[in-house]
């Protein structure tokens, strides 16, 4: 790529004092590891909507589909003055090309999900999202996002990534100037990921695309691209996966050996029954690639979806 993929990211993620009580929830694997590969555009809705550091905390309370915003001792409302910054924050942000978000999980500003959202009686329920997380994602509807919690889960983490790598090849498509060709192009170097993602959306979009002529040319990429952030947002499984592998194994079937046949089986099935990681038979598939000369599977960003030194496919 020839640029670095830009996320937005929660500030106190990247490891600066911003916290309500002065500290920060620095994540190593995401400035470390995934910072090789990406840019950062830091948001703190709470510090950019202008409270100070330290500050008295924060909580959501009322009904969790539209939960005030409300100072947890003083009890003092803020959510207006929160809800106007985040209107413009969003607008701010429609400039800066992102390609997917990181949230701070629980907070009342910026969880994307399962934040404690406090009733008259004092009592919490986890069904909230942060006032801020709520209108970016309400506003970005096919961006991707996520937790910084729940990318330790080795599924949701190489599910993230996977999306924010395809997104930013599509935005690059969408670079050039609208043209059948183009996303016939994108489409033939997808196809298998998306299979491996949604069997019913590889045959959507495949015969969206074979019917593009049809339409417009905005309103054809403009379908593409939410069908295709739609299939990526289901996760993949072994099962998923290991259809996709056959498939692929059928393009071998005039020049594997037999031996070379039956340990790719052997290591296909090792993988669905869950005794091995992805890695093991993508890494088989890729030397036969190589071995035998399959040029349309060598251009399958299913078989290099992502940096390989970001080792997910090593854990799922």
């Amino acid at each position: 790529m020839e640029h670095r993929i830009r996320l937005g990211i929660s500030t106190c993620l990247l490891g600066q004092n911003v916290r309500y009580d002065g500290g920060h929830k620095l994540d190593h694997f995401l400035t470390d590891t995934l910072g090789r590969y990406v840019e950062y555009v830091p948001v703190c809705p709470e510090v950019e909507c202008g409270f100070d550091t330290p500050r008295e905390a924060f909580r959501l309370v009322g009904d969790p589909e539209s939960p005030r915003f409300i100072t947890s001792r003083t009890h003092k409302d803020f959510t207006e003055r929160m809800m106007q910054w985040a209107k413009k924050r969003v607008i701010e942000l429609e400039t800066e090309g992102l390609c997917g978000f990181i949230f701070k999980s629980n907070s009342p500003s910026s969880g994307m999900e399962r934040v404690k959202v406090y009733g008259e009686k004092g009592m919490p329920v986890k069904k909230g999202r942060g006032v801020f997380a709520r209108m970016f994602m309400e506003y970005f509807p096919l961006i991707p996002v996520e937790e910084e919690g729940r990318l330790h889960d080795p599924i949701l983490r190489e599910n993230f990534v996977e999306r924010i790598f395809a997104l930013k090849r599509w935005c690059e498509t969408l670079s050039k100037k609208f043209a059948m060709a183009d996303l016939v192009e994108f489409h033939t170097l997808h196809k298998l990921l998306i299979f491996s993602h949604s069997e019913k959306h590889y045959r959507t979009m495949g015969k969206l695309v074979a019917a593009g002529k049809e339409m417009p040319l905005k309103e054809l990429y403009t379908r593409y691209e939410a069908l295709l952030m739609e299939a990526l947002r289901l996760k993949t499984t072994p099962k998923k996966n290991s259809n996709v592998l056959m498939h692929i194994m059928g393009y071998f079937k005039k020049q594997l050996a037999k031996d070379e046949k039956q340990e790719l089986l052997e290591i296909i099935r090792q993988y669905h029954d869950g005794y091995i990681p992805l890695i093991v038979p993508i890494t088989l598939i890729s030397h036969y690639v190589r071995k035998y000369n399959q040029p349309y599977l060598s251009r399958q960003t299913y078989l290099h979806p992502h940096p390989i030194e970001l080792q997910l496919r090593n854990h799922v």
